[in-house]
């Protein structure tokens, strides 16, 4: 007995949003290794949870705009998703400015955080002109 197989292509949103998850996974993972060197290493408590639940609040929403409620839900988990990248980005350069990690570590996780921040303005963008 055969049975046909369907090849499903993803539309290039949907092909968006697999890559935005993916790179929001392998960043948290890298926040958390961070937090992890600054807590036990460099003892610093304060920038290192601010952070950790930055960094790690990206890939959340992101994860959580794969179900949203409506087009507004959407907009709205992928806005904050976008946000907290940026505060992401602010609590790098204070890192690598205050010599709490090197500059190489600091660029090397500051440009993968860019690279989200851009991804992440692009679908919002594009979600904003749909809805309107």
């Amino acid at each position: 007995m055969t049975t046909s197989m369907k090849i499903v292509f993803a539309s290039e949103e949907e092909k968006r949003i697999m890559k935005i998850q993916d790179l929001a996974l392998d960043f948290a993972k890298r926040i958390v290794e961070l937090f992890k060197h600054l807590k036990y290493n460099a003892k610093e408590y304060v920038i290192s949870n601010q952070i950790l639940r930055s960094g790690t609040s990206i890939g959340a929403n992101v994860s959580e705009s794969r179900y949203p409620q409506s087009d507004a839900d959407y907009l709205s988990k992928m806005n904050i998703a976008l946000k907290e990248a940026s505060e992401t980005e602010f609590w790098l350069m204070l890192l690598r400015d205050c010599h709490y990690v090197t500059v190489e570590l600091a660029e090397s996780l500051l440009n993968d955080c860019l690279r989200i921040i851009k991804i992440l303005t692009s679908v919002v963008k594009k979600v904003k002109s749909r809805i309107k």
